[in-house]
């Protein structure tokens, strides 16, 4: 089965333009778990717009299911998710004023780079995930740095779903395959909503997990939390 990790950072971004605690970014990731969602995301920037470090510290203590920390692995980085010890590290080559990842690794100029943090998280016994775009290269080539899983980058698939969406997900299904024969397993995200969703993980055949956060959060202001939830997990069955 291909899980759901829930990306809150947009619940952290309400938060921060109050100024308050309203919502509390804590109490909805465990609401998120007790209505069906098999992990946390979050991806805290060096700005804190969004996820600020002390709501990472206070998550780890929150989260029973699954914890996955996204983002760019600089020292800084580093020493938060060593300290907060989540089950998953993203590492995501996102600069720091990007406003939302854009892009996956170029693997081949940055191996010698992504192989010390991926065998630093090993270590420290974290699985980590390198996000990639669809290429069937890039993917063998992460999994050469030693890397547990890839994340394939969706937007490329997201956009053209409409048009033609078997030509869509093709480079998708190649790269999944790919990763499965090089040993290692497969995360998606970026653009996944409940239009595309299903026809996403029904056509790869080694889905290990989607990481959604955006989409979600805008669908439960009409839909409410629980009931969107719900509505991901089923677009996951096969």
């Amino acid at each position: 089965m291909t899980t759901l990790s829930v990306n809150i950072n947009k619940i952290a971004t309400l938060r921060n333009a109050r100024g308050e605690n309203t919502p509390d970014v804590e109490k909805v990731a465990a609401d998120c778990e007790r209505f069906g969602a098999q992990g946390i995301t979050v991806h805290p920037r060096p700005d804190e717009r969004h996820i600020r470090r002390s709501d990472v510290m206070a998550l780890r203590g929150v989260i029973r299911t699954e914890f996955n920390i996204e983002g760019n692995p600089t020292p800084e980085f580093m020493d938060l998710v060593l300290k907060a010890h989540p089950e998953q590290v993203t590492l995501v080559p996102d600069a720091a004023d990007a406003i939302t990842s854009s892009d996956g690794w170029d693997v081949d100029a940055h191996f010698d780079f992504l192989t010390g943090i991926v065998d630093r998280l090993r270590d420290a016994g974290i699985r980590s995930s390198i996000f990639v775009r669809p290429d069937v290269a890039a993917v063998k080539r992460a999994a050469a740095t030693g890397a547990d899983r890839v994340e394939l980058y969706t937007k490329p698939y997201a956009d053209m779903y409409h048009k033609d969406r078997a030509a869509a997900v093709a480079p998708y299904v190649e790269a999944s395959v790919a990763a499965h024969k090089s040993g290692i397993g497969v995360n998606a995200g970026h653009d996944l909503n409940l239009e595309n969703l299903e026809y996403f993980a029904k056509e790869l055949p080694y889905l290990d997990e989607v990481s959604i956060g955006h989409a979600l959060i805008c669908d439960a202001l009409y839909k409410g939390l629980e009931e969107t939830i719900k509505e991901y997990r089923k677009c996951l069955e096969k």
